[in-house]
């Protein structure tokens, strides 16, 4: 009897400090998702962390174990001694918008939000907004007092996880231009990691996609480091070195001030690649006319010629290509300032307006914050020469700009390519970046950013043999993790060779086409590349969006295969990949269509070899099934448009 009374004091002494220990704890609007605010000492004082839940099924899931919080500024800590004030009610975010481009057009902002409020051991406060979203969780720091300008030394933000739960990290790099690498248990690597990170939970029930959102000039883009504790991704500032050491790492703060968003997307794989809480979360557009904002495909010499630009007549030839393929833009890469063999520069823009195509150009991004000379150089890099080089490029009939190589996410940075942004958007310029940081919102703040590089891209033929063995199996986490979180210039679709084979079959590369969104997608092969193809491959890509109003993920898994379909309109296209090394038969539903209409499918899948396509032809509704035959690392291609 005594036993038993010990036992439920024990119990009722438990239930005391957890309830003690949990101060808030909150849902999405759907019920599925949970975030809970836990003291780590079990007390109003001290240090504090999330945990995230995750429910479906009637089965939830330890989404994320525990998120540490804090900050710690050159004058003060807010991390260690904590107190918890209050905690507001929560509170609906509810907010339709429309898109010009990305994987959906019309987007949803709804989630509950709570802000949890807290003051140091010297009375400074800070504020903790969270909010709960059908799609994932997002929370940032807010410190509400007025005046004061101070550098953040650290931010303390970690995400832990289960060893045993699998995750998919691209190791940190600059340019963002890595592999991803799938771990767990005794397998896992300590360094520092790019972003977005993916994570399926032990159970497999759940995944989370770990990312950043609406960063401004107000602090510096951060990464992973998993260095201290293997399963534990802290927030880190860039590395001294970066940008050729240029500029500060840690960031210099005005109050009041709110941080970037801290984002993790999660739920199912469907959830995950149809998210765009990225961008949901990030600033309203601040380009009021976006009629000139227009996506589409692009034609590029580089990869087949990595100085074609400074030839003229093949610049002249992939103007053609773009005129005979009906797309609507011509890229000229670096180099066009040395422009010969039959013309120059403004010849060139002379000649590709009069095909009825619009030309983009390359530019450095200069300084000395990269070692790329390349030409031409620094016509960018204040807002004098940027002003000076738009008014001459909307003159000349430019409809946008590439900007390369800039090396570093520090603060200065940010600033840079936000200012560039900010000019641009006065003179109607569309504008690209690479050798740049992965997404980060930006595109609904700033619709005329119409795609980004970070990513290891069909650039990579040129450089060396890694791709041609690597591509299958990247190319099928991708949809999974880079290209969730915005436009991703892959630079794909590519049936000839470059200075390096791919071993992709034909099949696979017409599917990257639908695969991998950017709004402006540049189609790397040579002319003859395209030419060659038979009528409905040709016809495929002619009629193919760059931009979408629906996304779904049919079927798949990071790293094994991937089929996605995308909507514009009233029709749907579909792209489906294989990384294995054996052939094998899949079955497609095809659910997503809208049901009691009857659909024309034209199916471009593998043919007898990996340079043959087999063209079908079916009449489908969304009962459909269909059955397609993959080459190994093969894949297939389809449009679905409603029988009239």
């Amino acid at each position: 009897m005594r036993f038993s009374n010990f036992y439920f004091a024990c119990c009722l002494l438990a239930c005391s400090v957890t309830a003690q220990a949990q101060k808030l704890t909150f849902n999405s609007p759907n019920q599925k998702i949970s975030v809970a605010l836990h003291s780590e000492q079990g007390t109003d004082q001290g240090s504090w962390y999330l945990k995230v839940f995750f429910t479906d099924s009637g089965r939830t899931t330890e989404a994320v174990s525990r998120i540490d919080l804090g900050l710690s500024r050159a004058d003060q800590d807010f991390a260690k001694a904590l107190r918890f004030l209050k905690a507001a009610k929560p509170k609906p975010i509810t907010e339709q918008y429309t898109a010009v481009h990305g994987k959906r057009s019309q987007c949803s902002n709804s989630a509950n939000e709570v802000t949890a409020y807290f003051e140091n051991g010297s009375k400074a406060k800070l504020n903790l907004i969270v909010r709960a979203y059908n799609d994932g969780v997002t929370f940032r720091y807010e410190f509400p007092e007025k005046g004061g300008t101070f550098v953040i030394k650290d931010e303390y933000t970690a995400y832990s996880f289960a060893d045993d739960a699998i995750r998919w990290l691209e190791k940190w790099n600059p340019a963002n231009e890595g592999l991803y690498t799938a771990m767990s248990g005794d397998k896992l690597q300590q360094q520092e990691w790019c972003y977005p990170a993916l994570f399926n939970s032990s159970n497999k029930a759940c995944w989370v996609l770990l990312h950043e959102a609406d960063l401004d000039r107000n602090y510096c883009g951060t990464k992973l480091s998993n260095v201290a504790e293997k399963s534990k991704y802290k927030l880190s500032f860039p590395n001294p070195k970066d940008g050729r050491g240029m500029g500060e790492s840690a960031p210099t703060i005005t109050l009041p001030w709110k941080s970037p968003w801290r984002v993790m997307i999660l739920g199912n794989l469907q959830d995950v690649v149809a998210s765009t809480l990225t961008d949901d979360v990030s600033t309203p557009s601040v380009v009021a006319n976006t009629s000139w904002i227009k996506p589409g495909l692009v034609s590029w010499n580089y990869w087949s010629s990595n100085h074609g630009t400074k030839d003229y007549k093949i610049v002249t030839a992939f103007a053609d290509l773009a005129a005979e393929m009906n797309w609507p833009y011509t890229l000229l890469d670096w180099e066009w300032d040395s422009m010969t063999n039959g013309g120059n520069m403004e010849d060139a823009l002379k000649y590709i307006l009069s095909k009825g195509v619009k030309p983009l150009m390359w530019y450095n991004s200069g300084g000395n914050h990269t070692w790329v000379s390349s030409t031409p150089k620094d016509r960018m890099l204040t807002h004098e020469n940027r002003v000076a080089e738009f008014t001459k490029l909307k003159k000349l009939g430019v409809a946008g700009v590439k900007i390369d190589f800039f090396e570093s996410e520090k603060q200065d940075m940010i600033k840079y390519y936000l200012d560039i942004l900010d000019d641009a958007a006065k003179y109607e310029m569309m504008v690209y970046f690479h050798g740049c940081l992965v997404p980060r919102g930006w595109a609904r703040t700033y619709p005329h950013l119409m795609t980004y590089e970070a990513v290891r891209g069909a650039e990579w033929y040129n450089n060396g043999p890694d791709l041609t063995t690597t591509a299958p199996e990247h190319n099928t986490i991708l949809p999974f993790t880079r290209n969730v979180v915005g436009s991703m210039d892959y630079t794909p679709v590519t049936f000839t060779n470059s200075q390096f084979a791919h071993i992709t079959s034909f099949g696979h590369e017409l599917a990257l086409a639908v695969l991998f969104e950017s709004a402006l997608q540049h189609l790397a092969d040579r002319p003859e590349g395209y030419y060659q193809l038979p009528a409905a491959a040709k016809f495929f890509l002619r009629d193919l969006p760059a931009s979408w109003d629906d996304t779904k993920l049919v079927d798949g898994y990071p790293g094994r295969d991937v089929v996605m379909a995308r909507r514009k309109g009233t029709n749907w296209y579909l792209g489906g990949i294989s990384a294995g090394n054996r052939e094998r038969g899949k079955k497609v539903k095809l659910s997503f269509l809208q049901s009691g209409v009857q659909y024309k499918l034209t199916l471009i899948a593998d043919g007898k070899h990996d340079r043959e396509f087999n063209v079908q032809y079916h009449k489908v509704t969304a009962e459909s099934e269909i059955d397609v035959w993959l080459l190994r690392r093969g894949g297939f291609a389809a449009s679905i448009t409603p029988v009239q």
